[in-house]
């Protein structure tokens, strides 16, 4: 690709292999027309969207048997939509979304490195009204409490777009944040409960968390 640099890589989840067009490394870089730096991603976090997170991966490979038949899910802060692609070839629902720039190319090309129809996508910043997106029954996201403000913009964002009855899927590898997070969900009527990661290396399968926050009907 035209000002960064980008390798193919092989992921194994639920019994299936993934083809994934990520960035070569967190070196990369390129904004030439400043729409990242527009959308508040410095050059430090540019690259972020473009990696494979391990912790990423346990959510896939909890995505790749939980009940999903008849929910309208969102992938929020997609990166490289791992788990959208996953339920897509489950014939899902799914609609991705991210405030990157380049999120939605790269879900584009690495949906047709696997041979699955389009995957939706919509650019959607958490901080940001957006009426248009809708409500969903199943909100999932991976790896995103990296930042002090993103339990909040998080909070807010899946308040706006939950239905009455939801479950939100967040995995996470151990940062500080997610306590932040789950005192607003259980604010908004939310029950929590925490599954073992069952994949993602020795580190993320002993401290990563997949927090699993369900709202029932009339909350």
């Amino acid at each position: 690709m035209s000002g960064y640099n980008t390798r193919i890589v092989t992921v194994h989840i639920g019994g299936e292999d993934y083809r994934l067009r990520i960035l070569a490394d967190r070196q990369q870089f390129h904004d030439p027309d400043g729409a990242a730096e527009r959308a508040g991603i410095s050059s430090a976090t540019w690259p972020i969207f473009g990696m494979i997170w391990p912790v990423g991966l346990a959510l896939a490979e909890e995505l790749s048997r939980f009940p999903v038949d008849g929910l309208r899910i969102l992938e929020m802060g997609c990166g490289m939509a791992i788990s959208s692609l996953v339920l897509q070839r489950r014939g899902a629902d799914v609609t991705a979304s991210d405030n990157h720039p380049l999120a939605e190319e790269f879900l584009r090309h690495n949906t047709g490195l696997n041979g699955l129809p389009p995957v939706a996508y919509r650019h959607a910043p958490w901080g940001e009204p957006n009426e248009s997106l809708g409500r969903f029954d199943l909100l999932i996201a991976s790896d995103v409490l990296y930042e002090p403000d993103h339990a909040v913009l998080l909070a807010g964002f899946i308040e706006r777009h939950a239905q009455p009855q939801c479950t939100v899927l967040i995995a996470d590898p151990g940062r500080g944040y997610r306590g932040q997070l789950g005192k607003r969900l259980e604010a908004q009527g939310y029950a929590r409960t925490e599954l073992r990661c069952r994949t993602g290396g020795p580190e993320i399968e002993a401290k990563g968390r997949i927090l699993q926050f369900t709202r029932p009907a009339g909350e």
